[in-house]
């Protein structure tokens, strides 16, 4: 284990010079947890050791954030988590040329030109679904790859990958965990919403591909969910229910009215499992009595909840969370830079199914962009959520 400083930086170096050997393993725009918000003393921090660059090495990337305009904090403390990263690495071979998009697309798409023009040979970031795009059309032009933190599928593309943890490798996680426990009829409750659509989409993709059945699903203007409850009760209420598994894939805020709905109609998380995702993982979601006993897949909290105690220790602030993507992609560049001279930044480097280790777990990029994530299971008692099935140490042929 690497140390410097005082600090470790844990594991992610060894695993990810070793991902290309056979058989070794090495913000956002869809609503996320709770943690994500950021927290008011990292909103008025200033950027810490702001400047143009990290780093004076010879292999050079940028790093594409807000500084200024809409994410500016969220995009400082990425550039924190960067230097922490470089540091932690014992600054590697690396000049990490900071640029600031403005929150805007036509900001990232300058911001892009400028770093290439400096000689930048990969893009980490940008934070927004629209800047990822202007940012990736440039790369593309360029044929320089993007390593992007927005949650939008909709932006992956070849040579535009994502980072950032997708609901899609979410409800992959929770339906396979179901179904290996047993569940084979489920139920969904989804809001109607850019998000629920996603959501949806995939759900019905894993359920048949677990060989399950989808016995009924009903959508809900956000923040109304009484008349979709309403037309479920028949199947998720009652001795006779037809689901033995209800999916809810909400924010905190919708959940709170979607909770005392399901109580009117008799629904018993006993004999119907809720099923969730990581927006879950909130104190206004585990105190309903209608989530006792649900499952939802969310990251293994012990590898944020180092970092974070780093950076707080670092920069005299708590990070939010997309801070720890802004980490991982320094370490990833640092390591792929170390192993794999000018093949390092190739789309089949960045590419390798054995993944890579970061921060929160194992992580790939498939060929069209998505990333995929391990993920854990975490089950609702007494108004806490506790881990029923850890992170796998590796990502299987479906992503879990």
């Amino acid at each position: 284990m690497a140390r410097r400083g005082g600090r470790s930086a844990g594991l992610f170096g060894a695993a990810l010079l070793c991902a290309g050997l056979s058989g070794c393993i090495g913000v956002p725009d869809a609503p996320r947890p709770r943690a994500e918000a950021v927290p008011a003393e990292v909103a008025a921090a200033p950027v810490a050791g702001a400047g143009p660059t990290i780093g004076t090495g010879s292999v050079k990337v940028a790093l594409v954030v807000p500084l200024s305009g809409q994410g500016a904090a969220v995009g400082a403390a990425v550039r924190n988590a960067a230097e922490l990263a470089y540091d932690d690495f014992q600054k590697p071979n690396l000049q990490i040329l900071v640029k600031d998009d403005r929150g805007s697309p036509e900001g990232a798409r300058e911001a892009v030109q400028a770093a290439f023009a400096e000689g930048a040979e990969v893009v980490l970031g940008p934070l927004f679904a629209a800047n990822v795009q202007a940012a990736g059309s440039v790369a593309r032009g360029a044929g320089k790859p993007v390593i992007a933190f927005s949650t939008d599928a909709a932006v992956a593309a070849r040579g535009v990958y994502l980072i950032s943890f997708l609901p899609q490798s979410e409800v992959d996680r929770i339906v396979d965990e179901a179904t290996a426990g047993g569940r084979r009829s489920f139920a969904a409750l989804i809001p109607e919403s850019t998000y629920g659509n996603a959501v949806e989409a995939q759900f019905r993709e894993a359920v048949a591909r677990r060989g399950a059945r989808l016995v009924a699903m009903e959508r809900y203007a956000p923040g109304n969910p009484g008349p979709a409850v309403d037309r479920l009760r028949g199947v998720i209420a009652g001795s006779s229910a037809q689901a033995d598994a209800l999916f809810m894939p909400d924010t905190p805020e919708g959940l709170a009215a979607v909770a005392p709905a399901l109580a009117r109609a008799g629904f018993s998380p006993a004999r119907v499992r809720p099923l969730g995702l990581a927006l879950w993982n909130d104190p206004r979601v585990l105190s309903q009595p209608a989530f006792q006993g649900g499952w939802f897949a969310a990251p293994d909290a012990a590898g944020f909840s180092g970092f974070a105690a780093r950076y707080q220790a670092r920069f005299g602030t708590a990070p939010p969370r997309a801070a720890a993507l802004g980490y991982d992609a320094v370490a990833l560049t640092a390591a792929l830079s170390r192993q794999y001279g000018t093949q390092r930044f190739a789309d089949t480097t960045l590419t390798n199914p054995a993944g890579f280790s970061g921060l929160e777990g194992t992580f790939r990029f498939r060929a069209d962009g998505l990333g995929e994530r391990t993920l854990a299971v975490y089950e609702i008692r007494n108004n806490a959520a506790s881990v029923v099935s850890p992170a796998p140490k590796v990502l299987g042929p479906s992503g879990i």
